[in-house]
């Protein structure tokens, strides 16, 4: 069994705490939020989209758990040393899910694994049960950025489905480049006029009256009515638990208020 595991992106230190196998950690990305003490109990060894290979190699890790191409030339090089690397791509609900089950696998915690994807399954399926055929289901456009604009990525697509919503820009949330989610024209939001905007700038505060700036942006649905809301990043643009047990949680309530406004 791996002995020392480098973890490179957030969620991977989420799920192996989670799984009870924080003792294996053997260092953790600077973006590392959940658990808070993972900060302060183990050294931080990269950022994302930038990292040493020294850096990560000084903690002698026989495992490093990878996320997505912006980390390629990282595992590259690590691998290059000899270094096992396992990186993940999970883009979806489906992915996330499966993602906890390799690293049970991994660390030999099938179990611990498996009883987490079960929570997690139970939480999405209490909250479909919460939405009926009945309810109207707002439109929502999600922003992750806005220099230049782009949309929310797959898996956050399908939670604003699972809470009740229709993502506007779900056409491009198939994609598997942030690139591709680029809004190249910004009128395109006022033309698909969401009932409610939800931001979450990764790595920066939101700052909702800014969309009043925005030419056109004033006639949206959710800024005349006061719909824009910001989901913390934390909370749903990492591809782990959290986006789930935190993401998902604030997504509903936000669509269950306009839902009870629009009746």
């Amino acid at each position: 069994m791996y002995q020392r595991v480098a973890c490179l992106s957030t969620e991977a230190v989420e799920v192996m705490y989670a799984l009870g196998a924080e003792d294996l950690v053997a260092g953790i990305s600077g973006y590392t939020v959940r658990p808070a003490r993972a900060r302060e109990e183990k050294p931080k060894i990269s950022a994302f989209s930038s990292g040493k290979a020294e850096r990560v190699l000084a903690v002698q890790p026989d495992l490093v758990l990878a996320y997505s191409n912006m980390q390629a030339e990282l595992c590259k090089e690590l691998i290059s040393t000899g270094v096992e690397v396992h990186a993940f791509n999970q883009r979806t609900i489906a992915g996330i899910l499966r993602m906890i089950k390799t690293v049970g696998n991994l660390v030999d915690k099938q179990a611990e694994a498996n009883a987490l994807i079960a929570s997690l399954q139970t939480q999405i399926d209490y909250i479909k049960a919460q939405t009926s055929d009945n309810q109207p289901r707002p439109s929502v456009y999600f922003e992750e950025w806005n220099e230049p604009l782009m949309s929310g990525i797959g898996w956050v697509s399908e939670l604003i489905s699972v809470a009740g919503g229709n993502d506007v820009f779900s056409d491009l949330a198939v994609h598997f480049s942030a690139k591709q989610r680029i809004i190249a024209d910004p009128v395109e939001v006022v033309r698909r006029a969401p009932d409610i905007i939800i931001g979450s700038w990764c790595g920066k505060k939101f700052r909702p009256e800014s969309l009043k700036e925005r030419e056109g942006w004033r006639q949206i649905p959710a800024v005349r009515e006061g719909y824009v809301f910001e989901i913390k990043s934390p909370d749903i643009l990492s591809p782990g638990p959290a986006a789930i047990e935190h993401g998902l949680l604030q997504l509903r309530q936000i669509i269950g208020t306009w839902q009870k406004s629009h009746v």
